[in-house]
Formats: C-alpha cells, sequence, structure tokens
C-alpha cells in the first residue's frame, strides 16, 4: 500500500487537466475550474493504492499524475485508470476519487506463469502469454520455460495436462514448440521427448505410465517417440542397453536419427 509518503517524489508537481486532456478551446476553463476548487479547499489528500506486488511503484506514480495538495478535480479517475491498465503487469484497476480529498486504488495484477525464450530474448509472461516482464526473471521463484514461437500463447493449456503427471513434471526442464505445431518435452538430463500433435494429454498420461512401470525418463536416452500411438520409438545413448517394451507394445530402440 502507498501512502501519502510513499508518492512523495510527485512533491508540487501538479498535472494541470489542460495537459492530460486533448488540448482545445475549453482546456483553460477545466484548468480554472480545478484552481478554483483547490481555492476552495478541495485538492488532493492521501493516495492509497492497494494490490501492488510487481509493477514498478514510479510507473503507477506517472499514471496517477497528482500528489498531496494538487487540486483534486484535477484527477480523472477514467483517465487514470486507462494508464493504468496500460502498465504490462496490470490487468485490471479501480479508482475512486472521494469529496474528502482521498484517493483509493485497487490493483488487480497478472500473475507470473511462466519465462518464454524467443529468438534468444527471455520474458516472463502469464498464462494467457502477455509479457509482463523482461527484468529480473529469477525474482519470482521457478516458473516453466517455454520455447519457441507461439509457445507464449498455448503453453498454459499443456503445463496443466504434465502437472497431472508429477513424475514426468518433475523431470521436464522446458515445453518446446516445434513449429508452431507440436510440442517436445525437454528433459533435465538433455532427451526430448516428441508429443503427438493434438493427442498431447494422451501420450503425456502414456508417459507417466511408461515411468510407473519402467521407469523410462530415467534411462540413459536422447529422444523418445510418442507421435504413433501404438508405438514407442526410442533412440539410445551410444552404448547402452534398450529400455523394456511398454506393455502390450512394441518398443523400437535406434543409435542413430
Amino acid at each position: 500500500m502507498f501512502g501519502a509518503a510513499g508518492l512523495a517524489l510527485l512533491g508540487g508537481g501538479a498535472v494541470a487537466v489542460a495537459a492530460i486532456q486533448p488540448s482545445g478551446r475549453f482546456a483553460w476553463l477545466a484548468q480554472s475550474v480545478a484552481d478554483t476548487a483547490a481555492d476552495a479547499g478541495l485538492t488532493v489528500g492521501e493516495i492509497v493504492v492497494r494490490g501492488q506486488q510487481n509493477t514498478p511503484k514510479e510507473l503507477i506514480r506517472a499514471a496517477i499524475g497528482v500528489g498531496r495538495g494538487d487540486p483534486l478535480l484535477a484527477f480523472s479517475p477514467t483517465q487514470v485508470k486507462e494508464r493504468l491498465e496500460s502498465i504490462a503487469w496490470i490487468e485490471k484497476a479501480e479508482v475512486q476519487r472521494h469529496l474528502s480529498g482521498n484517493i483509493v486504488i485497487e490493483l488487480h495484477e497478472r500473475k507470473p506463469f511462466a519465462i518464454w525464450q524467443h529468438q534468444g530474448d527471455f520474458a516472463v509472461v502469464d498464462r494467457d502469454g502477455r509479457v509482463v516482464s523482461a527484468d529480473t526473471l529469477d525474482a519470482f521463484g521457478p516458473l516453466p520455460l517455454l520455447v519457441g514461437d507461439g509457445a507464449d500463447k498455448r503453453g498454459a493449456a499443456l503445463y496443466d495436462v504434465l502437472k497431472q503427471e508429477p513424475e514426468v513434471q518433475q523431470r521436464v526442464q522446458a515445453l518446446v514448440l516445434i513449429s508452431e505445431r507440436r510440442w517436445n518435452l525437454r528433459l533435465y538430463n538433455g532427451a526430448d521427448v516428441l508429443l503427438p500433435e493434438g493427442h498431447e494429454a494422451a501420450a503425456i498420461h502414456r508417459l507417466g505410465e511408461l515411468q510407473r512401470t519402467a521407469s523410462l525418463l530415467d534411462r540413459p536416452v536422447q529422444a523418445i517417440d510418442l507421435r504413433l500411438p501404438d508405438r514407442l520409438v526410442v533412440r539410445q545413448q551410444p552404448g547402452t542397453e534398450p529400455p523394456a517394451p511398454e506393455h502390450g507394445r512394441k518398443a523400437r530402440g535406434s543409435g542413430r536419427g
């Protein structure tokens, strides 16, 4: 929560209505009304902001645009709401101006969901794929890593399925979208799990069963191909024994691509 002290940097730098409304012949009148209201004692008192966690405070101050002692009528709740909601972190803002002079703002921030790697750059995104920060990537604890064009907007659905198989999830380092069509799971041991397009949930549940029955993800393999529903294709690391066949299905191992 911000109190008046938290916004003291605004000082006496009042923002006139003419500066935040379109310029025109009525701008001088609006400023005159605000000044008259200030002379009558209608000035900004305490400014309270609730819900701020990740939004930089300096961006909130700039969006509010007024400080203690400024004309109260120079503060437009509608315009401040629009400016606040243009900030990447803020999904929704509720702004109230009271005749007592107090201003109360309630922020609803977007929640950091994952780190998106795209063309060599990294950014924090929410579940909808909106970039909320490109700085301090490690400030939000461990987050899923999404890689590739379109992964930012489509990763949440796949991650929700992955959470249903915790033995698989804990071994996955990244969700990699291939050509904006099909997913790979990159494991911490460097292996890739190739998932079928449009049938990711069934393949992940199948992989979970393979891990429970054969500890497949703990074996020294380079790739596990689940794109075909009637077979399991495993590419082994050189010089290793092939994994046990999947129960009821045929398994193939190859040292080649």
